[in-house]
């Protein structure tokens, strides 16, 4: 047996760009099979509902409220919900795993960081950094290239919102680096084109789990 999990998927309540709200979210992932999901909303160095103008600790408790909404509908209904976000720099966008809201509680102007310094503070703190996309291109994205591949632990090789020429580059940038590689449906919206992710043999006990498996490439990619 799989079980299904979504690695990159934002709620309406947090990110400016998401259509569907994340009770919404959560009950479509749970008809679709899923056993759980990541949400990763953008944080507010992205694109984010959160105004800039407001203390770190109220920041904060606006930005885990989309997780925390998600969270109790899947302890509802039977679904998993953990914990991570989408980092910005410049454009480019880093999905972080591994760390507790307290992590962010702790580190006012996290946002400010750039990637080599942000790199450094989660990696040590037990984190694990994914890039998404990263050979997307919009007129938004300042550095249209992936980060140094010694500031990554892993690539999204697949990502359901990209076109394959887009996921064919991050393919080949995964395997020319010997990084981990996953896929995700980056989905703001309940109405999805090919619901993605990664599926295990077992069902995970905790984040940590699923890290582990995209770690070793024991993580089959949900693909077409």
């Amino acid at each position: 047996m799989d079980y299904l999990y979504e690695t990159h998927m934002h709620t309406a309540e947090i990110s400016a760009c998401a259509v569907s709200g994340a009770e919404e979210q959560i009950r479509a992932y749970k008809s679709r099979g899923y056993a759980g999901v990541i949400i990763t909303d953008h944080f507010i160095n992205g694109n984010s509902t959160i105004p800039k103008l407001m203390r770190w600790k109220k920041q904060m408790d606006m930005f885990v409220s989309g997780y925390q909404k998600a969270k109790a509908e899947g302890d509802r209904i039977g679904l998993d919900v953990f914990f991570g976000w989408e980092y910005s720099i410049l454009g480019s966008d880093f999905l972080t795993y591994g760390l507790a809201p307290d992590f962010l509680y702790a580190q006012p102007g996290l946002d400010k960081l750039p990637i080599e310094a942000y790199s450094a503070l989660v990696r040590a703190s037990g984190g694990f950094i994914v890039q998404a996309h990263p050979f997307r291109e919009a007129w938004y994205i300042a550095i249209q290239h992936p980060a140094e591949p010694a500031l990554l632990d892993g690539v999204e090789v697949f990502n359901a919102s990209m076109p394959p020429d887009v996921n064919a580059k991050a393919l080949a940038f995964a395997e020319q680096n010997g990084l981990p590689m996953q896929a995700g449906s980056d989905s703001h919206n309940i109405e999805l084109r090919f619901p993605s992710g990664v599926a295990l043999d077992k069902k995970a006990e905790g984040l940590s789990d699923i890290i582990a498996a995209v770690k070793t490439g024991t993580a089959r990619m949900i693909l077409p």
